[in-house]
């Protein structure tokens, strides 16, 4: 049997299982971070979330670009107080196309662009 004597390296591994552990928690409550309520959009970030209106939307729109030889689709959402939502497939847990259908289907049609 071999046992481990060595006190920072079970300092070491104790500081990542714990990282481990908040990160999977922080990633658990950041997702989806975008939701559709009554009459509004809900943007929801780490500690707070935001209300988004019809009104305050100037433009909804995907872009796409390709990184690491693969295309990369993002949905922007931008307000009219000057704010620019972008999120990802990660940040809305489906493919940003669906969501921007869902989006139209609510009644948050995207704008030109």
């Amino acid at each position: 049997m071999t046992l481990v004597t060595d006190a920072p390296g079970r300092i070491l591994i104790g500081f990542a299982a714990v990282g481990l552990i908040v990160f999977a928690l922080m990633s658990w409550r950041a997702r989806p971070k975008l939701a559709i309520s009554d009459d509004a959009l809900v943007y929801r970030g780490w500690f707070t979330a935001r209300r988004i209106t019809t009104d305050d939307i100037k433009r909804i729109r995907i872009t796409e670009f390709r990184r690491i030889g693969r295309k990369v689709r993002l949905l922007e959402i931008d307000t009219t107080d000057d704010k620019l939502y972008v999120l990802s497939r990660w940040d809305l847990s489906t493919d940003p196309l669906n969501v921007l259908d869902a989006l139209t289907e609510a009644g948050f049609a995207p704008g030109p662009g």
